[in-house]
């Protein structure tokens, strides 16, 4: 095992490092991996929301280490180290006891260990099994006896590492044989055949991309923005056909250069929680019947009913055309006494650090002072967050779930979306949490996992307009699912006519699909790139964010930042950064063909 450590000591850095992968410029090499003993389909992994899963693995090597780091690409992993005495077996045993589907990392030098194989073998009896095995075969055979899935792959190197635990959950196929015979059980041309189901993690010399221009063109633009203080720091992500083929880190969370960006930290999404959070959930319910967008919002709220919205159609609240004034700011309106900086029963609402609003004021201000808000003639395109306010009403009243939890049942967590959701602080760490605004004048605090929207944040920070935090990877699951036209993971979770029902163009009067903003008929505005294709839909937010999905080449766009701190400035639009590096991903795609 010490000599391994050597071994694979060249490639630590790169692994610990917040910037991009180190085998950017490189083409990858194929999937070795062998997959035995999959009679029961058990892999890849599907069934996510139903699985507590644990990784257990030599996590002081770096390839192991790394290939636990890849599995939590895919669901949640709580990590733990295999036994190096007899007497931590039971520490072990009593550990895992809350985890039904466990993931072994082992050296092959490993399955001559007598112990190792009796633990393993007593946890096979109550929980599902996945071995993943690296270096010589010859060692196999002291697995005649196992039932359940054996990934073994002949090297002990990054590449094999990574190609190993995407192979557990379907994020690269498996195609491998067994090139000699190992035992009568493993005999040459032994080895199962999977497909691609998620996301694969690889770069961008995979497609024929230049790797090196790609980097190159987006780092001068990302650098810009910061250099002119447009936003302190960002995290970019591009997918293509199936593949994540670049995600990388910028600057830093403050312009006090203390705490590098990561690409694992959570951004305020803001805007991004229409498409991310209230628009799915309406995608399901009317799916399934349960809301029709030619009913009315007086046919689903009974609250709705006495005022001028009672025969406001939901399909024109999607389409931003009900009608509805553009914002209320309901924070310029607090008294002093509904705020408090300490929390009690009156004030039991948390809007950020040491600030807490009246218990209630949402449902007995804020939300009958929008259903008693001005109403214009509908059918004009007025863009206003009133819409997503009542949808999520909508939603909720049909549902019964509140949509917080909703969104992680139905999808995030069977999706293997780990950080997107509401209320992040508590889930997170603090510091994982990339700042937005130093708010001087409402909650007086900087905001840090707090939803930067005010008037989300008077709702208790769970709004169905903003609310979301999420990391970029997270954002790129959503935005595979949504190529894939609804399914994901080898599940369906919407029929292919919704998903093209709500993202294509839906109004005679403006670009937007249902919910989804589009790409811009009016060329000279290349909005949101010159490149677009007129297929493109996604959407940005205030804070500095934004995701586009592009079938035509079926590209997955995502930018993240934080421009509202430490006070909100215009520069990343007046820069044009989004669009610009969106521009430099189809220029580095179109060089290539």
């Amino acid at each position: 095992m010490k000599k391994i450590l050597v071994a694979m000591g060249a490639f630590f850095v790169c692994l610990c490092g917040n910037q991009t992968l180190c085998a950017q410029r490189q083409t990858p090499k194929p999937n070795l991996t062998v997959l035995l003993n999959n009679y029961m389909r058990l892999v890849p992994l599907r069934d996510l929301g139903d699985r507590n899963i644990a990784y257990i693995g030599h996590l002081t090597i770096p390839a192991f280490a790394t290939v636990g780091n890849m599995l939590e690409r895919y669901a949640p992993i709580r990590h733990f180290m295999v036994p190096e005495d007899v007497g931590m077996y039971h520490d072990l045993d009593e550990q895992l006891k809350y985890y039904n589907t466990l993931i072994l990392g082992l050296a092959a030098s490993d399955l001559g260990n007598k112990r190792l194989l009796q633990f393993i073998a007593t946890q096979a009896v109550s929980k599902q099994l996945i071995l993943t095995v690296f270096g010589t075969g010859a060692k196999l055979q002291a697995l005649d006896f196992v039932q359940y899935p054996i990934l073994w792959n002949p090297e002990l190197s990054e590449t094999a590492a990574r190609n190993t635990a995407m192979s557990v959950f379907g994020g690269i196929a498996c195609t491998a044989r067994l090139p000699q015979s190992f035992s009568a059980r493993y005999a040459t041309g032994g080895g199962f055949t999977t497909e691609q189901i998620r996301l694969e993690y690889t770069n961008a010399a995979a497609l024929g991309i230049d790797a090196l221009r790609l980097e190159a063109a987006i780092d001068t633009i990302a650098q810009e923005a910061i250099r002119e203080r447009a936003t302190p720091g960002a995290v970019v992500l591009v997918a293509k056909g199936g593949k994540v083929i670049f995600e990388k880190a910028y600057g830093h969370h403050t312009y006090t250069n203390s705490i590098p960006t990561k690409v694992s930290d959570l951004f305020d999404l803001a805007s991004l929680t229409k498409i991310t959070a209230t628009t799915p959930t309406i995608m399901r319910l009317v799916e399934r019947g349960i809301i029709n967008l030619d009913s009315t919002m007086g046919h689903y709220l009974l609250q709705a009913q006495p005022t001028n919205k009672n025969h406001t159609k939901l399909r024109d609240v999607m389409l931003h055309e009900a009608g509805f004034i553009p914002f209320i700011p309901f924070y310029r309106e607090l008294k002093p006494d509904d705020l408090s900086t300490d929390s009690s029963a009156v004030y039991s609402v948390k809007v950020a650090d040491g600030c807490y609003i009246r218990t209630g004021y949402y449902q007995n201000v804020m939300w009958p002072t929008m259903l008693y808000s001005k109403l214009n003639t509908p059918g004009t395109y007025v863009y206003s967050d009133i819409s997503m306010y009542v949808m999520k009403e909508v939603a909720e009243h049909q549902t019964g779930i509140p949509i917080q939890d909703y969104i992680q049942l139905e999808f995030y967590r069977p999706l293997g979306m780990q950080t997107a959701g509401y209320l992040p602080r508590l889930r997170f760490p603090k510091g994982r949490i990339v700042p937005t605004e130093d708010d001087k004048t409402f909650r007086k605090t900087l905001l840090q996992g707090y939803v930067h929207d005010q008037g989300a944040a008077m709702a208790g920070g769970i709004a169905g307009h903003a609310g979301m935090f999420a990391t970029a990877n997270d954002l790129a699951i959503y935005g595979q699912l949504l190529l894939n036209r609804g399914e994901y993971g080898g599940d369906r979770y919407f029929k292919g006519e919704t998903v093209d029902l709500f993202t294509s163009r839906q109004s005679a009067t403006s670009r937007r699909g249902l919910g989804f903003d589009r790409w811009d008929p009016d060329t000279t505005k290349h909005y949101p790139s010159k490149w677009a294709s007129d297929a493109t839909f996604g959407h940005t937010g205030y804070t500095g964010t934004c995701i586009w999905i592009d079938p035509k080449e079926q590209l997955t766009y995502i930018f993240l930042s934080n421009r509202v701190h430490p006070a909100v400035s215009t520069k990343l639009s007046t820069l044009n950064i989004r669009g610009r590096i969106q521009d430099a991903v189809y220029e580095a795609i179109y060089s290539a063909k």
